[in-house]
C-alpha cells in the first residue's frame, strides 16, 4: 500500500513539474492569453513588409534568419553562383515570384529581384 502511495505521489509530482497539461485544465484562460502574447508578430504582416524588412537588412548578419521565418516553405532553390563568401544560393518565392541571393556562409541575403533570375550580376551578389 505504502509503494502504490508513493508511486503515485511521484507520478503526479512530476505530472505538476514537467507539464502544463493541470495548469491548462485549472485555468486555460490564462494559459489562452499567454498564446496570444507569444503570437509572432510577423505573421501579420504583408508581403510587400517582409519584402521591404528582407531588402531593408540586405547584407546584414542574421538576414538569412529572417529570410526563412518569412518565407518558410516557400523558397526553391534554383542556381548557385560565384559571390559572398564563395558560393550564393538563388533562392526562388514562386508564390510571390521574387528571387533572393542567399550566402550561408554569413547567413546573409545579398540581393533581392522581382522574377525568377538563375544569375544576380556579380557586383549585386560580392
Amino acid at each position: 500500500m505504502k509503494l502504490a502511495s508513493l508511486v503515485t505521489s511521484v507520478a503526479l509530482f512530476g505530472l505538476f513539474t514537467v507539464s502544463d497539461v493541470p495548469f491548462k485544465a485549472i485555468h486555460p484562460s490564462l494559459t489562452q492569453a499567454s498564446a496570444q502574447e507569444k503570437k509572432d508578430s510577423v505573421t501579420n504582416l504583408t508581403f510587400q513588409q517582409k519584402l521591404d524588412m528582407v531588402t531593408k537588412n540586405k547584407g546584414q548578419f542574421g538576414g538569412g534568419d529572417q529570410l526563412r521565418r518569412f518565407f518558410f516553405g516557400d523558397l526553391e532553390p534554383i542556381a548557385v553562383q560565384p559571390g559572398g563568401a564563395g558560393m550564393v544560393v538563388n533562392l526562388y518565392n514562386k508564390a510571390n515570384d521574387v528571387t533572393f541571393a542567399y550566402c550561408a556562409t554569413y547567413d546573409v541575403v545579398v540581393a533581392v529581384k522581382k522574377g525568377k533570375v538563375t544569375a544576380f550580376a556579380p557586383s549585386e551578389v560580392k
